[in-house]
């Protein structure tokens, strides 16, 4: 379980001369059920990459503290992993090395590491490009490496900031589902901040709003699963609930 609890965060900066302040989080309380999905969808700039970050143990909030199975998070953890909008790959590591890298990092077993290694990219289908380089994968591939390399060290809960902002329609959609698919399998908890109402929509248990660094909502999902974009799009609940998101924002 994860609780934000009275989480604000300001970042100084310098502007013609004078220390300005930003205020990108203010007073957000939070809690996030373990093996639950939820989405933050917001503006940008509401803070939504920094609750994350924050999460993940990369940025102390200025004020407040956010705690996973009631333990303060003093810095990053095994028990937590990131994924990024762009991969983020080592250019000089084969697909499976970089795969394998956190596992390294962990001094794992290497015979283990290996069979890790294998689940995962089987699991996200690159199995036959385990020898390549990331400039020989095509974006949405690239992604997929990253998503394995960060349930390669089977983390508690996944975080995942704008994972397929960058993708195209066809591939964010396929990636969307195949997230789902593994979330399915192993219920991790997840928290997946997007631009896109649908994609929140498609995968998520709650729908967290945010505008000008607070919660303005937490709109629940009961929409039944497994879910298929080309049939919730003509459901009258899904489109209630897509009418009711684009409102808030």
């Amino acid at each position: 379980m994860i609780e934000f609890r009275g989480v604000s965060h300001r970042y100084a900066a310098a502007r013609g001369g004078y220390l300005t302040t930003t205020h990108a989080l203010e007073d957000v309380n939070l809690i996030v059920p373990a093996r639950q999905f939820i989405s933050i969808v917001g503006p940008s700039g509401c803070g939504k990459t920094t609750l994350l970050r924050i999460v993940a143990g990369l940025v102390v909030p200025s004020e407040g503290e956010v705690a996973v199975d009631g333990r303060a998070v003093e810095g990053p953890g095994p028990d937590r992993a990131l994924v990024f909008q762009h991969a983020a790959l080592f250019p000089w590591r084969t697909v499976a090395a970089n795969v394998g890298f956190g596992l390294e990092v962990a001094r794992r077993d290497r015979a283990s590491a290996a069979r890790r290694v294998e689940r995962q990219l089987a699991l996200v289908g690159l199995s036959e490009f385990a020898d390549h380089y990331p400039n020989e994968l095509s974006g949405g591939m690239q992604q997929r490496v990253g998503l394995a390399r960060a349930l390669a060290v089977s983390p508690e809960i996944l975080l995942m900031d704008e994972p397929f902002g960058s993708l195209d329609a066809i591939t964010r959609t396929q990636l969307a589902e195949e997230l789902v698919h593994m979330w399915e399998h192993d219920q991790r908890t997840v928290v997946f901040v997007t631009h896109s109402l649908d994609e929140a929509l498609l995968l998520s248990d709650r729908v967290v709003v945010m505008r000008g660094g607070r919660i303005v909502d937490d709109v629940p999902v009961d929409l039944p699963r497994p879910r298929q974009p080309d049939e919730l799009l003509d459901e009258p609940e899904f489109l209630a609930l897509r009418r009711a998101l684009s409102e808030l924002l």
